[in-house]
């Protein structure tokens, strides 16, 4: 029968050929056949040949006992219930069961293998999490196996690439939750288990867990289900921790997943649990800093506030641009510089969100980085204090409740007041809200008394400035009217008057 399934392998099956077309194995370890896998609707498909270094001949020199192939999910005996020495082997095979993927998309279909494999893994994760025997190399080589034929797939594409249709915000559309979670779950955990235990190796698990695992478990960052994101982060977050070896590679593959977001997709589930991951990595950052991290900040993380979606992953941004400038007080420049070259023009929403953000980078601002970017940062806190939208000109104003803020305003008021002067007192004479009324009032009484004298001078230029406008305006009323009566007078009768 095995031979009848390999050698109809690279035909095409019809449903009668198939035990069952939501019912498929993958490359069973142990099993010393390392075929192709070629078609998905074949019982038994091995594709551990995709996988250099990692099939049944291996270099390694210690003899492998082939354990039988399995073409069934059958139950197996409790670890318990064997003798230590027959443990390894049953490891083995319970690992076989583990490999064979079922199909979700039926829940009604296939329910007691789906619970066989369930409770098998369930096994498998009491087994690595108690300790109670250490797994030898060659388990744990075919325990990685078993994950990636687990984890590593084709994503689904997003409802809107499937559809055609415009895309939507990332707030408003419903995440895809993956079928065969419940297995998911359990072989994330395992994986979790496996990389935390103190029994783990590093020398002999980064063989096999090495680059390409790493950069195809870096790409289902791309998952839009959100519980699959959280394991991944928690995962890669060891990783990066126990494998100081692929930290260079971490850094680079999230790297390249920003550059991709910010210059060509715009689309991207897993950015906010990058970026958390990252907001531990830059905590950790040694002093001086590395010039490779600072291009990092200016390159990718400073773009990241450009995309649409940015409210999505504002907080984890945030964090990380706010912890470079508290490693490094000399980087506040560039990170104030960058937030209003991606300043919004039109977006009231993500103003707020940039206020917030430009407040806590100013909190970890010394004096002297503030005045080399004083006049850009308060022309553009003018723009926002007399922003119509009462949220915008709200949170400009609560700028002047942080001490540290007020602090290095009241040592450059000299600058300061005049850039923001004139938006106050247009708030005070014409805006629409009463509790911007309030708050400007509360922000202009804290100059006059920081400085009586250069409150007056700005005073004083405000009101000639209002002059000038006056008698500008009138000039141009005086102009129109003559225009209007020269033309009565050459027109007569047939000009026409709006």
């Amino acid at each position: 029968m095995f031979k009848k399934i390999i050698k109809g392998g690279h035909k095409k099956h019809s449903k009668s050929d198939s035990i069952d077309g939501s019912f498929h194995g993958y490359g069973l370890p142990g099993s010393g056949h390392p075929g192709s896998g070629s078609g998905s609707n074949s019982s038994v498909v091995v594709n551990y040949a995709s996988r250099p270094g990692h099939n049944a001949k291996s270099s390694n020199p210690c003899p492998r006992t082939t354990l039988p192939p399995m073409f069934a999910v059958e139950p197996l005996p409790l670890f318990k219930d064997v003798a230590v020495s027959d443990r390894q082997n049953l490891f083995l095979r319970k690992l076989q069961i583990c490999c064979f993927r079922l199909d979700f998309s039926n829940t009604l279909k296939l329910v007691r293998e789906k619970e066989i494999k369930r409770q098998t893994l369930l096994e498998l994760v009491d087994f690595i999490q108690s300790g109670s025997g250490k797994i030898t190399e060659r388990c744990q080589e075919e325990m990685i196996k078993m994950v990636a034929v687990n984890i590593f797939r084709c994503l689904p594409p997003a409802s809107h690439e499937n559809t055609g249709q415009e895309a939507k915000d990332p707030e408003d559309e419903e995440p895809y939750l993956e079928p065969s979670w419940p297995h998911l779950q359990i072989v994330y955990e395992l994986l979790l288990r496996y990389i935390v235990s103190s029994d783990t190796d590093t020398k002999v698990a980064k063989k096999h867990i090495d680059h390409t695992f790493i950069s195809k478990l870096i790409d289902l960052f791309g998952s839009e289900d959100p519980r699959e994101r959280e394991y991944l982060k928690m995962i890669l977050h060891r990783i990066y921790g126990k494998f100081m070896v692929y930290r260079p590679l971490i850094r680079k593959a999230i790297n390249n997943i920003f550059y991709r977001f910010i210059y060509e997709t715009q689309r991207h589930s897993g950015i906010g649990e990058l970026l958390e991951i990252l907001g531990s990595i830059i905590h950790g950052f040694t002093l001086p800093m590395k010039e490779e991290h600072k291009l990092f900040l200016v390159r990718a993380l400073i773009p990241l506030h450009k995309p649409k979606a940015v409210s999505v992953y504002h907080q984890q941004l945030s964090y990380c641009v706010v912890q470079f400038v508290e490693k490094d007080y000399k980087l506040a420049d560039k990170v104030i510089r960058g937030l209003l070259k991606y300043w919004p023009m039109i977006n009231c929403q993500k103003e707020v969100l940039f206020l917030g953000e430009l407040e806590e980078v100013l909190e970890a601002t010394q004096t002297a980085e503030f005045q080399r970017c004083i006049v850009p940062l308060f022309r553009q806190i003018a723009r926002c204090l007399s922003s119509a939208h009462f949220q915008v000109s709200e949170r400009a104003l609560f700028l002047w409740n942080n001490e540290h803020i007020v602090g290095l305003v009241a040592h450059n008021r000299q600058v300061i007041l005049p850039i923001i002067f004139e938006a106050l007192e247009r708030n005070i004479q014409h805006h629409w809200n009463e509790t911007i009324h309030g708050l400007t009032a509360n922000v202009l009484k804290m100059f006059l008394e920081m400085d009586a004298e250069l409150f007056d001078e700005c005073e004083t230029r405000f009101e000639e400035k209002k002059a000038k406008a006056r008698d500008v305006e009138e000039q141009r009323e005086m102009i129109w009217e003559k225009l209007a009566d020269a033309a009565a007078e050459r027109g007569g009768d047939h000009m026409v008057t709006v």
